[in-house]
């Protein structure tokens, strides 16, 4: 039985560097055993650096307790609770989530959201919702008409009164 407890052991993160190309971890682990530079596998494509305090199970390569690897690591602190069977949820501790709800709903929180796309960025749905100002740089086309260049039917001079804009190529 004491050989299987060499395999698996619960810890807690005392510091995270997340520089390298593996993010190592030191742990301290049950019974004061204290372990520096453990490597910290992550699933591919997702990575956290963890707060101090997080939780981690790490697991010893053919039960050699010089040899760690972190499989997983929980912060309880600041995980999302109450979600249903089978959604999925991603937050940070400052309170941001991208959560995955029931009913193909994704509701995203934070205070300021960028995107960066170097060719485009493309909606396909009937409908953009807004309860806020939106701004731009530069011109805004709907319906083909721009909106910074765009020539009106109907101009009355002395009036300031014009037509509707005309759509491109329809002057």
């Amino acid at each position: 039985m004491s050989a299987l407890t060499n395999f698996l052991a619960r810890g807690v993160v005392a510091l995270a560097n997340s520089a390298s190309k593996l993010q190592s971890l030191q742990l301290r682990l049950l019974a004061g055993e204290v372990k520096d530079q453990v490597e910290h596998l992550e699933p591919y494509g997702f990575t956290a650096c963890p707060h101090a305090g997080a939780e981690a199970l790490a697991g010893f390569i053919g039960g050699d307790r010089s040899h760690a690897v972190v499989i997983v690591v929980a912060d309880r602190r600041f995980r999302l609770p109450g979600l249903s069977s089978g959604e999925v949820a991603m937050y940070t501790d400052e309170g941001d989530k991208l959560h995955f709800k029931r009913g193909r709903i994704i509701d995203i929180e934070t205070v300021t959201l960028n995107v960066k796309a170097t060719e485009a960025v493309n909606f396909d749905t009937p409908l953009i919702k807004t309860t806020g100002r939106i701004e731009s740089d530069g011109d805004q086309v709907a319906g083909g008409v721009s909106q910074i260049n765009h020539p009106h039917e109907n101009v009355q001079r002395g009036t300031d009164q014009s037509g509707p804009p005309v759509p491109a190529g329809g002057a």
